[in-house]
């Protein structure tokens, strides 16, 4: 049990159980990302720790990457870096992102740009280094954004690459519903 007076989130589970990846709402800096190891001394490690927002991270498939979305160029982008390190981060995105997904495979990384469409970079990883290629647009979505939503998961990608995506109803176009009481089938 991790018990502090800051707010905490759980962000991830690394796939061998041995992490779980949360935010802290730090005193000075904001939302930090911190991993506890779930054997050994269950001492917490900082993942990024900064006067930035850090938060969403998400493990690589390997355990040897984490994926999250920060602030620190004035806008919310999508950065990896190694875990559990040493190493700097790289910036995944160009043009603003939040919400990282890895692929099954680790072979491809997703977000959400500022402009709701899916956006996907595949991806690299190595046992020293990681590259990143081009973000390409899959497709437009139409999620919920601003508020509490804005801190939610508001996707999931499945093990064959198909998406769940949260999506706003449109309330202009309500479709009618016919309920039929005391109907008795003809025998």
């Amino acid at each position: 049990m991790l018990e502090s007076a800051q707010a905490k989130f759980t962000e991830d589970w690394s796939r061998d159980g041995r992490f779980v990846l949360y935010v802290e709402a730090g005193v000075k800096t904001g939302w930090d990302l911190w991993a506890l190891p779930m054997v050994g001394d269950r001492k917490p490690m900082a993942v990024m720790n900064s006067p930035f927002e850090e938060r969403s991270g998400k493990f690589s498939p390997d355990g040897r990457w984490v994926a999250y979305q920060s602030n620190f160029s004035g806008r919310f982008e999508i950065y990896v870096q190694p875990f559990p390190g040493p190493g700097g981060k790289l910036q995944v995105s160009t043009a603003g992102g939040t919400f990282p997904r890895w692929r099954a495979d680790g072979k491809e990384l997703f977000f959400i740009a500022p402009n709701a469409k899916l956006m996907s970079v595949p991806v690299g990883p190595s046992h020293s280094t990681f590259e990143a290629g081009s973000p390409v647009a899959l497709f437009q979505t139409h999620i919920v954004t601003g508020g509490v939503a804005a801190l939610e998961s508001q996707y999931a990608v499945s093990g064959d690459g198909r998406f769940l995506i949260n999506t706003r109803v449109d309330e202009s176009t309500p479709t009618p519903i016919t309920l039929i009481l005391n109907w008795k089938p003809k025998p």
